[in-house]
């Protein structure tokens, strides 16, 4: 399975790793499924982890950060979502993130964003709860 974790999923799985965000990272980690992201998710990615409360609270420096982005475009399959017209038109920066499920043909957005969680009727889009459940990730 192919699947994109929007940047709620990775940063919620990092400050909460035994939260269903962080249990989904996990799962990625052991292997059940592939990511797919794109350079506009390891810059959101990056921008959220440097806001001064999130790094705080990490105990991340930019260094760190570094290292982490560097490590998901080693772990991860990388699309380009240049030239692929599609605009969420209620948040233009969700737009990149809808792209990049279009260019990887992925089976699911994974995310925590109403605005695009809206859009579930024509995309494959599902909740963290949601995915959580259909996938039965279970804390052992």
């Amino acid at each position: 399975m192919r699947v994109v974790l929007d940047t709620n999923v990775w940063v919620s799985g990092l400050l909460v790793p035994h939260g269903k965000s962080g249990l989904i990272v996990d799962a990625w980690r052991q292997g059940h499924m592939s990511v797919v992201v794109s350079q506009y998710i390891f810059q959101e990615i990056e921008r959220v982890l440097l806001y001064p409360k999130i790094s705080k609270r990490l105990k991340w420096d930019i260094e760190k950060i570094k290292h982490y982005i560097n490590l998901l475009a080693l772990l991860t399959e990388e699309v380009d979502v240049n030239g692929c017209p599609v605009v969420v038109q209620k948040d233009l920066d969700d737009s990149p993130i809808l792209a990049t499920l279009i260019v990887a043909q992925a089976d699911w957005l994974v995310t925590g964003d109403a605005v695009l969680l809206e859009l579930q009727e024509e995309y494959p889009i599902i909740s963290v709860s949601d995915f959580f459940q259909k996938m039965s990730f279970q804390t052992q």
